[in-house]
């Protein structure tokens, strides 16, 4: 038979765009529109609905960069058009191929109620679905006119101050139209047919059984009267739409969702506006189909529908009860995992299953991360501390060299816990449930034989307005439909159940789950970063000290809704296009004066409750909120201070420079300003490789392939400029406390100073180092050369650390080029190590070189600042002080210990005498990481505490209050069935019991 396959395809694809689809609407008729400008920020519904509206032409310009522009369109329904179906088509000006990045509407009624959003695939309304005639039309459109920021290039409409006031759009399309029920079900047939068609090969039977079909109905169809003859042409298709999949078809559980960045391109106000949108679109679509499930994570996006949209979240509640709206996910937001800290994860999901909890009643069983950006080891762990059971991700399909091995697994973590866990073989969490998507999923599944389904996703994310009629209706095609996989719209709970019930053995991933990509965000906008560091420091100094004054202090009253409020700010800063660094320029100045106000009012807090702890006096005492005592002054607690060592001794260096001694360590800096020598007295070794120098500042140049903000290529190693040239070396402290050598360089458009210290009785050498910052894409690092045999580091990571390799012997080990690590990074080699400790540095890279004397260098390095031109063009421009140590002969404990003790500084306050610790634990392997007081304001005390050293662990915690009862409880305070926690004594002692790296919460009952 000859082949005229390619004829009938170009046929069908012109029938369909220029014939069937414009025919769905067979007449119209045009609104009266009005307009209003609302002037600088967007108003209250109520304050639109009010303005004073002047008459607005089709075609008209509208709308400045992030400005808001009110339409009221008005009409009547032809008689004619009774017992049609009538809808409003409304497009303000829409480029289809960018839905969520562009201009978006939100449609009300007079009295203020949501009707629902416009977005490029969404630009209806239904009036009626059989017109009586002359029903009258009067909606408002609350229209954002937001810049397309997606072209990765360099850009100033990211803030209002230097975004542009020309208008952005045109109004194109206001009209009452005739909806063609029947065309509109052809055109769902004929997309339907043809992408499954395309994706057969052409030696498949069904293929050409397709082709044969859809040659029918274009056959059938009369071109000049596409909604007479629509019926007549599906009719054609009845036969091939009818034909059950195959019994081993693959089988997708398809849920609705539209992924929303809290910020990215928009800052958070407008994210408020789009989840207001994207919701509304939701619940109308729930109404009009039944079958319809919707899931949506993130506690914060729906706490701010119940905040500015009250009617709009009753909606929401009522369709959650009903089943169809499923909160997933159990975090705040969808947070960055590789940053934020250990009790700010727990935190995420305390505040995030307990508003769901709340508010409906539901507890969410898994985790819902399409989009970060690499998942910490410590997740599984925390993930079973939450009562959840399941974890979902797509992010790591983005990765650049290897290709993840499975699509359902076990992931395990740093502890041993084990979480079950799926990555959608789809590859996007914004599918749109056509052919060539659905067989892409079927196709790439890795689990063939084993497992037989997969979870996808579907809907127009980030604003676009989530999933629409058409998704739906591909679902119901494809339900089982030969040549297809299986498709059942329904919740994510039901795909895990199924998934984990047939692959219950699935394989076992051990480790961090890595992106091999977007390793920028561990560096870009180092403001940000710092800020969120220092903000989890001083909430857990502002707990600690509130918990101790309340239990202590009569009249003292804990600030529950103080401590909440800004633990949710910082939460909502976490989201993983904020704290990553890669959101626009109004988001990261929103950020730093958010974290300069939350810093303020910590501060107030503590200060507050150590005043009341330390009573009226004058004597100076020091507080130390750090889990380990420090110069005598316990964990917890305050008091005067122990002498400090043997002091310290500065002397002039053979050749230039300065040489540091304080009895344990002597420290070498150079006529150059750089550290040449790092000696551990104590174990007579040279922490600094032979013939090298540490505390090297160096600069690359940093322009990679696509992702400015997000991503570093390897390649940028390949040009580097040591920072030699000295501007000025002096010292600027000598005595026997401490003595700094203060170093001033220039280079480019930029300068540093660096301040290197040494105190009495450290084992650490301190650097301050300020840069006043105004490079171009550019990559400032700092170099630590160490001579240490170093087959592997240690990073710091929440609850723990893990280890990552310095060789490069396969493609995986390549990949990690640039690495995370939180408070510290180690290095050793049996019996000595090094540990580099910062104060709000998370990018490290770790290269190791063989010297000529067979020695082997392991070098690391910090990652201080960039500067992207996308999508913020001032990234990391201006001043920053950055703080960072080198510890030589540490051990893990060492590294534990000191990178507390440079986050968490002394505080000192004046005071009637020492303030003993609410909690002791008498293992320094044990970590308390947070002490408070219980959500539930019961006055229970809540102590989070881990092994922190990889070992087992049997410690005492100590109460110093009267207590009744210690449980372990989980990371929502809920009593847990565990081992860790044994019977207290009577003297307040309760004995634990930790493997490596378990987290143990322990709620303590005041008597």
């Amino acid at each position: 038979m000859h082949d005229d396959r390619n004829i009938t395809e170009h046929r069908l694809r012109r029938v369909l765009e220029q014939r069937v689809k414009p025919a769905v609407r067979s007449r119209a008729v045009p609104l009266t529109v009005e307009r209003w400008e609302a002037p600088g920020e967007p108003v209250p519904v109520a304050e639109g609905l009010a303005a004073d509206y002047e008459p607005c032409a089709i075609g008209a310009p509208w709308g400045p960069a992030w400005g808001t522009t009110w339409f009221k369109v008005t009409g009547t329904v032809p008689a004619d058009w009774a017992g049609r179906t009538v809808e409003a088509v409304l497009d303000l000006g829409f480029d289809r191929m960018m839905p969520g990045f562009q201009c978006e509407g939100l449609v009300h009624r007079a009295d203020g109620g949501e009707v629902k959003a416009l977005n490029p695939y969404n630009d209806w309304v239904r009036v009626a679905d059989r017109a009586e005639g002359g029903e009258q039309v009067e909606w408002y459109v609350e229209a954002a006119s937001n810049p397309v920021l997606v072209d990765h290039a360099l850009t100033y409409e990211g803030d209002l101050p230097t975004s542009d006031d020309q208008a952005l759009y045109r109004l194109a399309r206001m009209d009452l139209t005739v909806f063609e029920t029947e065309v509109w079900e052809l055109v769902q047939d004929l997309e339907v047919l043809y992408d499954l068609m395309i994706q057969l090969d052409t030696a498949d039977a069904r293929r050409h059984e397709i082709l044969r079909a859809l040659g029918a109905a274009l056959d059938t169809l009369d071109l000049d009267d596409v909604p007479g003859s629509a019926a007549a042409a599906r009719g054609c298709l009845t036969g091939v739409l009818a034909a059950p999949a195959n019994a081993s078809a693959h089988r997708i559980s398809a849920v609705g969702h539209a992924h929303i960045d809290s910020a990215w391109l928009w800052p958070l106000r407008e994210t408020v506006r789009k989840v207001a949108r994207t919701t509304s679109n939701m619940v109308n679509l729930m109404d009009q189909h039944p079958e319809f499930v919707f899931a949506m994570s993130q506690a914060q996006q729906l706490d701010w529908i119940k905040t500015y949209r009250p009617e709009l979240f009753e909606r929401i509640k009522k369709k959650i009860a009903d089943g169809q709206f499923v909160p997933v996910g159990g975090m705040w937001v969808e947070s960055d995992t590789n940053m934020v800290g250990g009790e700010a994860m727990a935190r995420q999901f305390l505040h995030g299953k307990k508003f769901f909890l709340d508010e409906f009643g539901i507890e969410t069983q898994n985790v819902w991360l399409p989009d970060s950006f690499g998942y910490t080891a410590a997740m599984p762990q925390i993930v079973k501390l939450t009562g959840s059971k399941w974890f979902l991700t797509q992010k790591i399909s983005w990765s650049q060299m290897n290709r993840f091995p499975h699509h359902t697994f076990w992931w395990e973590g740093i502890d041993g816990t084990r979480v079950f866990t799926h990555f959608p073989p789809v590859d996007t969490y914004n599918s749109d449930l056509g052919g060539a998507q659905l067989a892409h999923a079927a196709r790439n599944y890795r689990e063939k034989g084993h497992g037989s389904r997969s979870l996808v996703p579907f809907g127009w994310g980030d604003g676009g307005g989530g999933p629409t009629r058409e998704h739906l209706a591909r679902a119901r095609r494809q339900r089982d439909l030969e040549g297809s996989p299986k498709v059942r719209i329904e919740r994510p709970d039901a795909f895990f159940e199924k998934a984990h019930a047939e692959y219950e053995d699935a394989p076992v991933w051990a480790g961090e789950l890595y992106l091999e990509l977007h390793r920028g965000t561990y560096t870009s906008q180092a403001k940000t970063k710092q800020g969120n560091r220092r903000s989890e420091s001083l909430l857990r100094e502002a707990e600690l000290w509130a918990a101790t004054a309340a239990v202590r202090v009569v009249g003292y009253a804990y600030p529950y809704e103080d401590l909440e409020r800004i633990w949710k700010t910082v939460l909502l800063h976490q989201f993983h296009d904020i704290l990553p660094g890669s959101s626009i320029a109004w988001v990261h100045r929103e950020a730093r004066e958010t974290y300069a106000a939350v810093r303020e009012e910590l501060q107030g807090i503590t200060l507050a409750a150590q005043q009341v702890l330390a009573g009226q006096g004058t004597e100076e005492l020091v507080f130390n909120c750090a889990p380990h005592a420090r110069r005598g002054v316990p964990a917890g607690g305050a008091g005067r201070p122990a002498a400090a060592g043997e002091p310290v001794t500065v002397e002039e260096r053979h050749g230039g420079g300065h040489i540091l001694a304080n009895g344990r360590l002597l420290v070498e800096i150079d006529g150059r300003g750089l550290i040449v020598s790092v000696y551990d007295l104590e174990t007579r070794r040279e922490a600094v490789a032979p013939g090298t120098a540490a505390n090297l500042l160096q600069i690359h140049p940093d322009f990679p392939n696509m992702w400015d903000a997000w991503d570093i290529d390897a390649f940028y190693r390949n040009r580097v400029t040591d920072l030699v040239e000295l501007d000025r070396l002096e010292v600027t402290a000598s005595g026997p406390r401490a003595a700094t050598v203060r170093v001033t360089r220039s280079f480019g458009r930029s300068a540093a100073v660096q301040q290197i210290t040494l105190r009495a009785g450290a084992k650490t050498v301190d650097i301050v180092t300020d840069v006043d910052w105004h490079e171009t894409e550019k990559f400032l690092k700092a170099a630590f050369p160490l001579d240490v045999k170093a087959e592997r580091t240690a990073s710091e990571t929440q609850f723990g650390h893990v280890y990552r390799a310095t060789h490069t012997n396969t493609s995986w080990e390549a990949a990690k080029f640039e690495i995370c690590a939180h408070r510290w990074i180690h290095a050793e080699e049996p019996g000595w190590g090094v540990a580099l400790l910062n104060d709000s540095t998370y990018g490290h890279d770790v290269t190791r070189d063989v010297r000529a004397d067979g020695g082997q260098t392991t070098t690391i390095r910090l990652s201080l600042l960039r500067a992207p031109r996308y999508p913020d063009p001032e990234t990391d421009q201006g001043s920053h002080t950055l703080r960072f140590s080198l510890a030589p002969g540490a051990g893990i404990g060492d590294a534990v210990r000191e990178g507390h003790a440079l986050n968490l500084p002394e505080r000192v306050v004046p005071g009637a005498g020492p303030v003993a610790p609410l909690v002791d634990v008498d293992e320094d392997a044990v970590v308390v990481e947070a002490v408070k007081l219980a959500e539930d304001r019961s006055g229970d005390v809540i102590v989070r505490l881990y092994e922190s050293r990889g070992g087992r662990a049997r410690a005492t915690l100590t109460a110093d209050f009267p207590l009744a009862a210690a449980v372990e409880s989980d990371l929502l305070e809920r009593p847990l069935t565990g081992t860790a926690v044994g019977v207290p004594t009577p003297e307040g002692r309760v004995p634990l019991t930790l493997r490596p790296f378990q987290i143990v919460t322990v709620r303590l009952h005041r008597a």
